[in-house]
């Protein structure tokens, strides 16, 4: 491991299967000796992150996410009613351990939005499983999880790139890892449905700035050729999160040779965000 001076922390953005892509950048960490003080993760980012913090190298988090298919996270048999989050805490449990988060081996949060209050949650402590299907929980696909006095939906109403988590919990330096980037793209139709649907792509994008502004590197595969919703190219999302983490290795790398930075970057203020 490069021996630093300074707190560095990741970020896994949200994106649904595109995720995959999350395995392929720790596979290059791991490579390289990088550890991190800190690891935040967004719905898909959640599950991955919670799965390195709790001490799974990146060749036992692909066995287990190579056999995970849609209709084990999506449990509803009827169309269009929104599933349980069963599947997900099901897969937490059974891989990580029905624990809590404060049980895991590098510190660590999932960010979800509580629907009652319409605030950002940021998730640093309590059960590991709902937390992170809490974070997972994309409205109309899911029912909302309860969690303490909170209904917990997708955090990527809010925060799809959780780039200033680490920096709230003393981080100096912040990786982040874009599943996602292809997130926004036009329409040419003027049926309801194809112009609301672009409009929350776009919502999304504007979603995504703030992970970019408070991140130092930004790692971003291409991963247009996928779709969120299916496992398809598993393997090759797979290989794009690493090539792109190597890309962005010499950014990395200087990361942990810098002194504490004089300024730290503006983000958030913390009034904004719920801290369980």
């Amino acid at each position: 491991m490069f021996k630093k001076k300074v707190k560095i922390g990741i970020a896994f953005g949200g994106g649904g299967a595109r995720g995959f892509t999350h395995i392929g950048a720790i596979k290059a960490f791991e490579e390289w000796g990088i550890k991190f003080d800190f690891i935040a993760g967004t719905s898909a980012g959640s599950v991955v992150g919670a799965a390195w913090a709790a001490g799974k190298t990146w060749q036992e988090i692909y066995d287990i996410a190579k056999f995970v298919r849609t209709k084990d996270i999506r449990t509803s048999k009827v169309p269009l009613m929104p599933s349980k989050t069963e599947g997900i805490e099901k897969l937490i449990v059974e891989n990580l351990g029905d624990i809590n988060i404060e049980d895991l081996k590098v510190p660590f949060s999932a960010t979800a939005v509580d629907i009652k209050s319409t605030k950002e949650v940021c998730i640093s402590h309590g059960n590991l499983a709902k937390a992170v299907a809490g974070s997972c929980c994309v409205p109309g696909i899911f029912i909302p999880v309860v969690f303490d006095n909170m209904l917990l939906c997708d955090g990527g109403l809010q925060n799809t790139i959780p780039s200033d988590i680490p920096r709230y919990f003393g981080c100096d330096y912040v990786v982040c890892v874009d599943c996602n980037k292809s997130r926004t793209y036009g329409t040419e139709s003027q049926k309801f449905f194809d112009v609301v649907t672009c409009a929350i792509r776009i919502l999304m994008k504007s979603n995504a700035v703030k992970g970019y502004v408070n991140a130092d590197v930004v790692i971003a595969p291409e991963t247009k050729q996928f779709k969120a919703t299916k496992t398809d190219g598993f393997e090759e999302m797979v290989e794009e999160g690493y090539n792109a983490t190597i890309d962005a290795m010499p950014q990395i790398i200087k990361l942990f040779g810098k002194k504490k930075p004089f300024l730290k970057k503006k983000f958030s203020q913390k009034s904004e965000i719920e801290f369980v």
